[in-house]
């Protein structure tokens, strides 16, 4: 049982994590606003002349198909991989993990020529590709290790009623381990959302496909000295992950701290 003294330095150090990790999102907010004098007209005209409409909506189409495939291919491998035995299941692994290995930047310039020459340059499917192959990589990583750490007697227990693989997958398993899987989506969310690299390069002549933070880059360049201007725009492109985040961290953390219950 923690003392009273302990208990005080854990938050004291907590404080000052927090302090530290807050305080630069409020001097963002305070230019934003223009404090002491508090003014949205930045906000106003950063989403005009920015055209941060088109790039919001084209992340959140990217974001959401991202996110929707790369979750569905990384339980269902997951789940193979880690409640299934068969031939190569552990060379199939590593393979999985090497998308974890290799950096964006080191397959990035020879993607984008595969790409064109597919015709899938300046269009969101090829942006979304790339993603999603490095989504899986992790998610299979992730959902490997909760599947494998799920209690056999869930699996065993659904097997001895007659449940088919799917079904004790879908009515077992993935129940279960929601904050497990709530957490690998987002993590894949906030990853999708914020690339900019890919971004850049495959779409990088194309107004109409840019996303959010390759949109944020180009308004910082035509608005460098302006600087409230800028701190609205950062926090247009910021505020829906922290919506998301705000609204799940529960689950996020209960998945980080504990994932999947064990025996």
């Amino acid at each position: 049982m923690t003392s009273r003294n302990e208990r005080l330095a854990t938050y004291g150090v907590l404080s000052l994590f927090a302090v530290v990790a807050v305080f630069p999102l409020l001097a963002v907010a305070a230019q934003a606003l223009g404090l002491p004098h508090l003014s949205f007209g930045a906000f106003t005209e950063a989403w005009r002349q920015g055209h941060f409409a088109r790039y919001l909506t084209n992340s959140l189409i990217v974001v959401t198909v991202v996110v929707v495939v790369a979750s569905v291919l990384s339980i269902l491998a997951g789940y193979a991989l880690g409640t299934m035995e068969f031939r190569g299941s552990t060379a199939l692994f590593y393979v999985f993990l090497l998308g974890l290995m290799v950096p964006t930047e080191a397959i990035v310039i020879p993607l984008y020529f595969d790409l064109r020459s597919a015709g899938l340059d300046n269009t969101l499917p090829g942006l979304m590709l790339p993603q999603i192959a490095q989504s899986v990589s992790f998610g299979v990583f992730w959902m490997r290790a909760y599947f494998r750490s799920a209690p056999r007697s869930l699996i065993e227990a659904a097997r001895i009623d007659g449940a088919s693989s799917w079904t004790t997958l879908r009515r077992v398993l993935v129940p279960v381990g929601r904050p497990a899987i709530l957490t690998m989506v987002l993590l894949i969310a906030m990853w999708t959302w914020n690339e900019f690299l890919l971004a850049l390069v495959i779409v990088n002549s194309d107004e109409g496909r840019r996303t959010a933070p390759l949109g944020l880059s180009i308004f910082q360049g035509q608005h460098q000295t302006e600087y409230q201007l800028l701190m609205a725009g950062a926090l247009i492109v910021a505020t829906p992950v922290v919506v998301v985040y705000v609204f799940l961290q529960r689950h996020f953390i209960a998945g980080m701290l504990s994932g999947a219950v064990k025996e």
